[in-house]
């Protein structure tokens, strides 16, 4: 299968990539992304750590790794009302992952990627949904 780009020519910012690291327990920082994540806007409808799911049925072995599926109904109504497709990447996920004992990274890419995957519009509503979006998500790096 051939891209229609050269992902290694993209940018965080073609992406909406955003990330941070805080330093304390895995847990803690779980719990601090969740309380700020609803504190600027964002539910949390789904949540689950990849890594216990993966060491318990592959005895993988892996650090804590933790996603927490975000989604602002508001956007996300809008965005539906954009393109179906959108519900696919539904809902926008914060990460976060242990790089090394009491130090988490936490990721977030943004609703771009909708639009460099083809199902996203490339018209004005959709550039609204990505700008509002992506001010909650300023909003959240500012605070987390």
């Amino acid at each position: 299968m051939s891209l229609a780009f050269d992902p290694a020519e993209l940018d965080s910012e073609d992406i909406g990539e955003k990330q941070t690291t805080l330093e304390m327990d895995h847990g803690a920082a779980v719990e601090h992304v969740r309380e700020v994540a609803e504190e600027t806007g964002f539910g949390i409808p789904v949540e689950f750590s990849p890594s216990e799911l993966l060491n318990e049925k592959v005895d993988a072995d892996r650090d804590p790794y933790y996603v927490l599926g975000a989604c602002n109904p508001n956007m996300a109504d809008r965005a539906l009302d954009e393109t179906l497709k959108q519900g696919a990447l539904f809902p926008c996920n914060f990460v976060v992952w242990q790089e090394e004992p009491g130090v988490q990274r936490v990721y977030h890419v943004s609703m771009k990627l909708a639009r460099l995957a083809g199902i996203a519009p490339d018209n004005d509503a959709w550039d609204g949904i990505v700008e509002d979006t992506g001010e909650l998500v300023e909003e959240f790096f500012e605070r987390v």
